[in-house]
């Protein structure tokens, strides 16, 4: 009866909002109107915590902390890990005044010739491959975007006999300014520390197996994440300026720090995350002028 009675309630409420109303009160448990234009998106608990520690004027409303950092009225928001739980965020965010988001996490690292990655390493993306689940679906529900992204055939093709997956991967891009904004400031802050490069967004943290790593290497992929990919092709399917900015925090496939064969933490996977946000933060005001 209880029950009942609670759900006859809640209906009558939503009677009186809209659809895209009920879907940011039901996934980020607050009114649309509650988030700001500039919103951070990290994946992971650590990132959360302490970039809610740099909030001054801080308001919670559900899922989101609202602030200023810098200076600068943001919203954050934690997407967790994955594709499709950042989709959905993302969706929330497209049915509010939001204008800019910006995600700021860990990734993992891979080095080749041209770019040696190290733990700590400060990482901004200016293209990633979509080897993800989430993007696939939204490109098939959406034709158009094949007009505005490039593919690949995908590279584990001619090393590996692979049954169902991702026969094209989709090649999609940051917004160019704030990517610059912030390769600038972190040439400033942390000087060589600082990697620029091609990013592989996969939905699976436990596969990154030798030959994985192999043949990113030969596409001369830098880092790996679990996010970026689908927050790029929403920024351009929603018009929304995106950008992504990382740490490196482990290198798959190396036998002392690749976090899936080693228990051992290295000590400037935590400093490098710092400085990512420090980066990041010190961004905004340059930032928020892309909002007039």
């Amino acid at each position: 009866m209880l029950n009942k009675i609670k759900s006859e309630l809640l209906n009558f409420g939503l009677k009186f909002i809209n659809v895209d109303e009920k879907i940011v009160r039901m996934i980020l448990e607050t009114s649309s109107t509650n988030i700001n234009e500039i919103v951070l998106l990290p994946a992971v608990k650590m990132v959360m915590k302490k970039l809610i520690k740099k909030l001054t004027q801080k308001i919670v409303y559900g899922r989101v902390y609202n602030g200023k950092l810098n200076g600068v009225r943001v919203s954050i928001i934690r997407t967790q890990i994955g594709c499709p739980n950042a989709a959905l965020v993302i969706e929330c965010l497209k049915r509010s005044k939001a204008k800019i988001i910006v995600r700021v996490d860990f990734c993992g690292g891979v080095s080749n010739d041209d770019i040696p990655i190290e733990i700590g390493d400060i990482f901004i993306p200016n293209l990633t491959y979509c080897d993800d689940g989430t993007t696939p679906q939204y490109i098939r529900s959406n034709p158009s975007l094949v007009n505005h992204i490039e593919t690949i055939k995908n590279p584990l093709l001619s090393s590996q006999n692979m049954i169902i997956g991702n026969n094209n991967i989709g090649i999609v891009k940051p917004n160019e300014l704030i990517t610059e904004i912030m390769r600038d400031e972190a040439i400033n802050t942390v000087g060589n520390r600082l990697k620029v490069g091609k990013l592989w967004t996969t939905d699976a943290l436990f596969c990154e197996d030798l030959e994985f790593i192999r043949v990113l290497q030969t596409l001369k992929v830098s880092a790996i994440d679990m996010e970026s990919s689908i927050l790029f092709l929403l920024g351009k399917l929603y018009n929304l300026k995106c950008a992504s900015i990382l740490s490196v925090s482990d290198l798959p496939g190396d036998p002392k720090y690749d976090l899936l064969n080693s228990n051992e933490i290295h000590p400037k996977m935590e400093q490098g995350i710092d400085n990512a946000i420090k980066v990041l933060i010190r961004s905004l005001p340059k930032i928020s002028i892309l909002l007039q």
